[in-house]
């Protein structure tokens, strides 16, 4: 990877390797970092064509996508408009620019009159995403402003995501996010009615463990009850990763067949 100059932000940032080394992303030092949760969401996303990655935040779970060949062209979408710049930077950097188109915007007003041109309504086979999971009348929120506006928003606002997922999705398209355990009757609640046949899988830190995330996936005008995955765990006894995290978090292989 050629070596490119680290472009001016108004925070520090540190220069980051992830997914076994596959991408090398620029991201703030402090505040809202790639972790886990967008690694776990792009792997257990379907293969596409076009893919449109709502609160990207810098692009990991978009990168992600097109380092594991998940994709062949990703749209990032992300409010902070230095977030989005990072996702643009991170894309060049792995060298991914031709393959990703990075869009500044909130999230309710796309593919709406008024709101912005891309991504449009229907452009999409597959939208994943990673809301904030912090409903502040549960949860005190950060004091850090960008981690505060990436994890905080009151749980009614899953529906308003999930709502810009079926604008832009074509029909039969697949929408794949990750969220908290205790948000699951909401994130049903949103899918009755636009999406069919979903699947949760629970996301484990140990197998004797509670869950920590569930990651949802379902199909646009699907029809067709709720199944229950089996569980991700993501370390044994000895609080080593399990194979199965190893494989994922830094081998780059699928989360499961979909």
């Amino acid at each position: 990877m050629p070596s490119l100059e680290t472009p001016r932000f108004p925070f520090a940032v540190t220069d980051d390797a992830v997914l076994g080394g596959r991408l090398q992303l620029l991201q703030p030092a402090r505040g809202h970092r790639a972790g886990h949760d967008a690694i776990l969401l792009a792997a257990a996303a379907p293969k596409s064509q076009t893919a449109v990655d709502l609160g990207s935040g810098i692009g990991t779970a978009g990168l992600a996508l097109l380092a594991r060949n998940a994709a062949r062209h990703v749209t990032f979408v992300e409010i902070d408009e230095d977030l989005a710049r990072l996702a643009a930077v991170n894309a060049e950097r792995n060298k991914f620019a031709e393959k990703t188109v990075s869009v500044r915007a909130d999230v309710a007003k796309l593919a709406r009159r008024g709101g912005p041109p891309k991504p449009a309504a229907g452009s999409a086979d597959l939208v994943i995403m990673n809301p904030p999971f912090n409903d502040p009348a549960q949860r005190r929120p950060s004091p850090d402003a960008a981690r505060k506006r990436a994890h905080t928003a009151p749980e009614s606002d899953i529906a308003s995501w999930i709502q810009a997922g079926e604008r832009l999705l074509r029909s039969s398209g697949r929408i794949v996010l990750i969220h908290r355990p205790e948000s699951i009757m909401a994130i049903l609640a949103a899918l009755n009615g636009q999406f069919g046949g979903a699947e949760v899988i629970p996301i484990h830190p140990h197998a004797d463990a509670a869950a920590i995330r569930v990651i949802v996936r379902a199909q646009k005008g699907k029809r067709g009850p709720m199944l229950l995955q089996p569980g991700f765990v993501l370390a044994g006894d000895d609080s080593r990763p399990t194979h199965q995290a190893e494989a994922v978090l830094r081998g780059a292989a699928a989360l499961d067949l979909a």
